[in-house]
């Protein structure tokens, strides 16, 4: 057993009472009777509001700001987020339904993907959404179908830069890539779509993902902004659009620096007095999935056994790796760190002990925290897993051993 000073498991977005964490304003053992059962996903509507407005006081005050549906698709969340931010996108016919059930314009919609079936691209056109161009093929695919169909189809080019976003988590772009045409390739594509009977807005450059480096996001967008006025000669018609993607990131881990999001805001003001010179008539967009709700959400499993082996404390939880994939460390880390993790109805509880939290799953990858201090635990308590409102339960492998489903809320 370890006694110690309490030590600060709850993050500042969710406050504590009575030795509870409130989500949503409600306290989490009367959130799960609510819900019914756990393991279950809580999202809080408020806090995703006030990032909204975070972001848009940092930022430019004509940038518009898209949300990235694949960071969380859950419908509830999609329709909250489409009445506060300025357009969608996203990356699935799947998806595209989810969107266009919202009061979401289809004109502030569009869709990008390395893969687009045919099936997809025609939905697309007949919603009169945008598409993201790209590869050559896709971009002769989308033609046919237009004159086909007889409805003019709206795209833009996704570009694959010869710079990269530096120190992402993910990097989507410099080098050789499945993501958008080459930028040496496209003075050819874009010739090729003035002979084409398509409604040509303008260009979509996503660099990376969950990056926390100011200097370097404002570098791949002032890039990604030189880039678009070197390449608007080209063009058939003059750039109506330009997507500079996003790759904001949130922090997880110890040692992680939150981003500094007016630092990001000032370069990119900068940035656009200087694209408006050149090219008066273009809207500048950036699109967040991961900053805008990663950390309005929380993980709720609780525990169902606790057993010693060997000298190490485990305590056994009903839900796992196939809810919540990247917290068990399988979901792009290469060194396996622990996401923040309470004990929701235990916050103000002083004595504490090192535990190593497992899912309910056959894997010994099943690992929700290893050798975690957390203040002492028993069956029935509840496990919480913060910033999990972004790439959790639609990212997770959960038909696997075909455990029960995981409950989504919105509060």
């Amino acid at each position: 057993m370890i006694k110690s000073l309490p030590q600060h498991t709850s993050m500042a977005q969710f406050p504590v009472c009575n030795n509870t964490l409130l989500i949503g304003g409600i306290a989490l053992n009367r959130l799960a009777q609510r819900v019914g059962s756990t393991p279950f996903y809580a999202y809080d509507r408020q806090l995703m509001s006030q990032r909204v407005l975070d972001v848009r006081a940092a930022m430019p005050a004509d940038l518009k700001i898209h949300y990235a549906m694949k960071a969380n698709p859950m419908p509830a969340v999609v329709q909250h987020m489409a009445n506060i931010v300025d357009g969608l996108d996203l990356a699935s016919a799947g998806e595209m339904k989810v969107a266009l059930d919202t009061t979401m314009a289809a004109g502030n919609i569009s869709m990008a993907g390395p893969g687009k079936r045919s099936q997809e691209l025609s939905q697309a056109i007949a919603a009169g959404i945008t598409l993201n161009i790209e590869s050559f093929h896709e971009l002769e695919t989308i033609a046919q179908l237009s004159e086909k169909t007889g409805i003019q189809a709206h795209v833009s080019v996704r570009i694959n830069p010869a710079f990269e976003l530096k120190a992402s988590g993910m990097k989507m772009s410099g080098g050789a890539k499945p993501f958008g045409i080459d930028e040496e390739q496209l003075p050819a594509v874009l010739q090729r779509i003035k002979t084409l009977a398509l409604d040509f807005k303008g260009f979509h450059i996503y660099s990376g993902s969950q990056n926390l480096n100011a200097e370097a996001i404002s570098e791949a967008q002032q890039k990604s902004i030189a880039l678009a006025i070197t390449l608007a000669a080209h063009c058939p018609t003059p750039l109506k659009k330009l997507n500079i993607g996003g790759g904001y990131g949130i922090p997880y881990f110890p040692g992680d620096t939150p981003l500094n999001i007016r630092q990001v805001g000032d370069a990119l003001t900068d940035a656009m007095l200087y694209l408006k010179a050149e090219q008066p008539q273009t809207e500048v967009i950036i699109e967040l999935g991961r900053y805008l709700v990663g950390e309005a959400g929380v993980y709720v499993c609780q525990i169902i056994d606790k057993k010693v082996s060997r000298g190490q404390t485990f305590l056994v939880v009903d839900g796992g790796l196939h809810h919540h994939l990247a917290a068990s460390g399988n979901f792009g880390q290469v060194l396996r760190k622990n996401y923040p993790v309470a004990i929701g109805n235990k916050m103000a509880v002083t004595e504490r002990e090192i535990v190593t939290i497992v899912g309910s799953l056959c894997t010994p990858l099943d690992i929700v925290a290893d050798k975690m201090e957390l203040p002492i635990a028993e069956i029935g308590d509840f496990v919480v897993v913060y910033q999990s409102g972004a790439y959790g339960y639609t990212a997770s492998p959960t038909q696997f051993l075909n455990q029960p489903v995981c409950a989504e809320v919105l509060v």
